[in-house]
């Protein structure tokens, strides 16, 4: 049954929806659009220019039409007398096979034709800034090992009560936040669900996150690296495989407690991985979370090598208890519809190819790593991405369509970047 968004405005108080989408890029567009006219709007759509935002359109393009999720709504919680609705693009009586959304849908839809259904949660780690992005929020915040500290955390309260306690009402079961690795640097965590909802919660909550911290005169950043010195911020996504309420990655009789098929799932990861990286770790500034050097706490947290393992975080993938997986390869900048469609992708290309993982390493990778000769590494920086995703035909083929749109701007993206002068580059050259 068609839900009536103008008979749910009433009831909720809601004078305006922003109908939302999410770019190429990670950029979340909207149009406001008064109750009155919802209706209409789900129906058809709010039209956009689509070459005005990351996407490879052209001015010549016909309009672009978000259509919104009417099960996506979110009231939000700072200002209830909005909604948030995330949407579909369509062009030409269409679905557009760029839109990141879209793409998640048809991966989704793929694992449902098989009778799975992927379920994930994502660990949101982030920066709250002075205004300009130039330094952490706190001055006080200057331990050289700041992870968990108790009177940081408590500093910053007003702004991370407010956003758990607006994840509370939302019904997204938030269970813990904390101070992160790095000064100034939070994570907070809500309970796993289906790839798409996740995604849209995960949307929503970095809008959310930057709305309140404006609104206590600070900034929150999902830049991946935004000083050098200090840990980046990664987003870590927890991986299971569901079947008729069956767990069907949990096995009793299976290493660590995960089933051939989950490892299945896990080779596929491990086999497309590089190209994963593009979507993963989507900028520039992305590889210096990747290949950093050690930070002041001891340790950058984030892999720089194609390997699993148990309950270890110095490998790209951990299996922390039986039935799930954790990847910590995205960070903070990922996009979150491509993320959990990247997953989706190479793990139903594990699944269908039996992909083996290779053997479990239980090292340390951060003081061992230079012994294993044989895993792969992750790309240096976001061409070698690219060309990866350029050159896997396994994911080429998975998402199709979208893949060329996504170079296309993303090689844009660094050509700009390498016509930037830095003054690392005058100090190194001048005398040469």
């Amino acid at each position: 049954m068609t839900v009536n968004l103008e008979d749910v405005a009433k009831q909720k108080g809601i004078k305006s929806f922003l109908i939302s989408y999410t770019d190429l890029f990670g950029v979340q567009r909207a149009k406001l659009v008064p109750s009155a006219a919802i209706n209409a709007m789900a129906k058809n759509g709010a039209g956009f220019a689509g070459f005005a935002t990351w996407l490879d359109m052209t001015p010549a393009d016909a309009d672009l039409f978000a259509v919104p999720d009417p099960d996506s709504l979110v009231q939000l919680p700072w200002k209830p007398e909005v909604g948030w609705l995330a949407a579909d693009l369509w062009m030409n009586g269409a679905e557009v096979v760029q839109g990141p959304r879209n793409l998640l849908r048809k991966l989704k839809s793929e694992a449902q034709a098989k009778g799975l259904q992927v379920k994930t949660g994502v660990e949101c780690e982030f920066f709250l800034t002075t205004p300009d992005g130039l330094a952490v929020c706190d001055s006080a915040d200057r331990q050289a090992k700041p992870c968990y500290d108790q009177s940081a955390l408590m500093r910053q309260y007003d702004i991370i009560a407010e956003m758990s306690d607006a994840m509370l009402a939302l019904g997204w079961k938030p269970y813990q936040s904390d101070h992160e690795d790095a000064n100034g640097q939070f994570e907070m965590n809500w309970e796993y669900d289906d790839a798409l909802v996740t995604a849209d919660r995960h949307s929503f909550f970095k809008y959310m996150a930057k709305s309140v911290a404006e609104k206590h005169g600070l900034r929150a950043t999902f830049m991946p690296k935004p000083f050098l010195d200090l840990t980046g911020s990664g987003c870590h996504a927890h991986v299971s495989l569901w079947r008729d309420g069956k767990n069907l990655f949990e096995s009793e009789g299976g290493e660590l407690g995960v089933s051939e098929l989950g490892y299945h799932f896990i080779g596929g990861i491990i086999h497309s991985a590089d190209a994963l990286c593009a979507l993963f770790n989507p900028t520039v500034n992305s590889y210096k979370r990747i290949n950093a050097p050690r930070t002041t706490s001891g340790a950058t947290w984030a892999p720089n090598t194609v390997t699993y393992t148990g309950n270890n975080r110095t490998h790209m993938i951990r299996i922390p208890e039986p039935g799930r997986f954790e990847l910590r390869l995205a960070d903070a900048a990922a996009n979150p519809y491509l993320l959990q469609a990247g997953i989706i992708a190479a793990g139903l290309d594990g699944i269908e190819n039996k992909r083996d993982p290779g053997k479990r390493l239980d090292i340390n990778m951060y003081t061992d790593g230079h012994t294993v000769k044989e895993a792969k590494r992750l790309p240096l920086n976001m061409l070698d991405a690219l060309r990866a995703l350029g050159d896997n035909s396994t994911i080429k083929d998975r998402l199709g369509a979208f893949v060329p749109s996504f170079l296309k701007l993303k090689h844009d993206e660094w050509n700009s970047y390498c016509r930037h002068l830095t003054q690392w580059e005058r100090d190194a050259t001048l005398d040469c």
